[in-house]
């Protein structure tokens, strides 16, 4: 059976989430050119006003947006909002030159958190659930989102953060843990922990995973699921963005929802720029519909 957390708008016809993004686009393209003058800039170059976007038919008028201006703004040029208003940032680990780091007012918090919130139901989470959250916590968006969402759904929420394993696999086998959330290199690794523990599959009180924060395959997926004796999930998401929830799977795993209520997806040429058809390979590009903080048009992640 499917659970909702949003029903609503989670199962609202493609219409009606069209004219969600409408009217939201409408709005955040005016908030982001009264508010955040590095891509007024962009936009101006460009030659295009907040005038020219009604709908989000006219997002591929918009200038793109890429970890590169993220690097040369840093740290406060594209923030939307006073820092008044901003109560927290996250951040990338940096690995690839100067660190990504992300605001949020409140009410991007509760947003990203009905998101991850909406994953864990998706994956069959209720209040009558043990969530074990074995993400990073501090910077990394890992940890505090699946935490956020685990307390919206009402899960007895354990904040175990990463590591440690002997200690995780103790509160799973105590707590009596329904659900984990870590990424999939660090569940195989307390499957095989728990195996040479003694424990099989049918001892493991766990019913689901939701494993994300980098890419694995469906063999693996498998493999976890044999071992721990669950259903494994995928969750995705970017720092820039908010952090996991931007798009997870249902029951069904057959490839990710997109909470398209807050994003917007394109695929576009990499080396062109240019939109392409809908069932095409190419990079994804998000544009974030109700960010207060951080709000980023058509951001270009290089993911293929």
């Amino acid at each position: 059976m499917e659970r909702y957390y949003q029903k609503e708008i989670e199962c609202a016809s493609r219409e009606e989430i069209k004219a969600i993004q409408d009217e939201k686009l409408v709005k955040q393209v005016q908030h982001v050119w009264d508010s955040v003058p590095y891509y007024r800039k962009l936009m101006e170059e460009k030659g295009v006003t907040p005038a020219d976007i009604r709908s989000a038919d006219d997002l591929h008028k918009l200038p793109f947006i890429s970890k590169a201006d993220l690097r040369e703004a840093y740290p406060y040029g594209l923030v939307g909002m006073p820092l008044k208003d901003c109560v927290r940032i996250q951040s990338t680990s940096g690995t690839t030159g100067r660190r990504v780091v992300a605001f949020y007012t409140q009410h991007d918090i509760d947003l990203w958190e009905d998101c991850c919130a909406r994953a864990i139901m998706a994956a069959g989470g209720t209040d009558e659930d043990v969530c074990q959250i074995s993400y990073g916590y501090g910077l990394f968006t890992g940890g505090p989102g699946l935490n956020g969402g685990s307390h919206k759904v009402g899960c007895l929420t354990v904040p175990t953060s990463s590591g440690n394993t002997d200690r995780q696999i103790m509160f799973i086998m105590d707590l009596h843990t329904t659900i984990l959330c870590c990424t999939p290199s660090y569940a195989a690794y307390l499957g095989e922990r728990m195996k040479e523990m003694g424990y099989g599959p049918d001892d493991i009180p766990l019913k689901a995973g939701i494993f994300g924060a980098e890419a694995w395959s469906e063999e693996m997926r498998r493999d976890i699921e044999k071992t721990l004796g669950i259903k494994a999930y995928d969750i995705y998401g970017l720092t820039e963005l908010s952090g996991p929830g931007v798009a997870f799977e249902c029951s069904a795993q057959a490839g990710m929802h997109i909470n398209e209520d807050h994003f917007i997806a394109e695929i576009i040429d990499p080396d062109t720029g240019e939109v392409l058809p809908e069932g095409s390979q190419g990079e994804l590009v998000f544009t974030s519909l109700d960010k207060e903080a951080f709000p980023l048009l058509r951001y270009r992640t290089r993911d293929i």
